[in-house]
């Protein structure tokens, strides 16, 4: 067997735990693509694009809600020491409230393709739609269940999207954003009320619009 039919029998191996999912595709630059950060008050949408290695499988990759903090962080290290390409974008909160949250999210993972290097030839994207880019692919409902490079970018926007609510506490940490990470939780919107919006909430969630009405 060839070096590269050994590497492509290890990541089968490695990678055995995904139900097969059939793809158009059978090269070595496919891309999954993923987002975090549609349903959260404030913050910028996030969304990777991951490139994997045959040659170089990691183990334990899956969707990103199934994973402790601590694993995701461990898995967003190797991923990106081990990937051939990764690529993490965003939409600011303004954007959200500009295209709005659907079309914010496709604009992330728009970005997040095209900081692949080397560049992709072809997308396996979380959800029932593709985000308009101009490579081909497919849309996989559940996908950072169903493949692996899907996983792998789901890991990279959770881990990148968390970063940035930690950072966010440490400036207002009466919010508690490190705990909810912005999703429309009792202790947020009990913050909301009190404190009021930020700069970085989202106009045009309804929790955020009701308080704004009230200024």
């Amino acid at each position: 067997m060839t070096n590269k039919g050994l590497a492509i029998e290890r990541w089968l191996i490695e990678h055995k735990d995904f139900p097969t999912l059939e793809i158009a595709y059978n090269g070595e630059r496919l891309a999954g693509v993923d987002e975090v950060g549609r349903g959260p008050l404030i913050g910028s949408v996030v969304a990777a694009a991951v490139i994997l290695d045959p040659a170089q499988p990691i183990e334990g990759l899956t969707d990103s809600k199934k994973l402790t903090a601590r694993k995701r962080e461990a898995l967003d290290s190797q991923i990106r020491e081990r990937a051939l390409a990764f690529g993490v974008a965003e939409a600011s909160a303004a954007e959200v409230d500009t295209l709005n949250i659907y079309h914010a999210t496709h604009l992330a993972m728009r970005r997040a393709i095209d900081a692949l290097a080397p560049v992709a030839e072809y997308l396996l994207v979380d959800g029932n739609k593709l985000p308009g880019h101009l490579l081909p692919g497919q849309a996989v409902v559940k996908g950072d269940s169903r493949h692996c490079a899907i996983a792998a970018a789901s890991i990279l926007a959770k881990v990148a999207r968390d970063a940035q609510m930690v950072t966010l506490d440490m400036r207002y940490p009466e919010y508690g954003f490190a705990r909810h990470k912005g999703y429309p939780t009792k202790e947020h919107l009990a913050a909301l009320a009190v404190h009021g919006p930020l700069p970085d909430h989202r106009r045009s969630f309804a929790p955020v619009q009701r308080q704004l009405a009230l200024l």
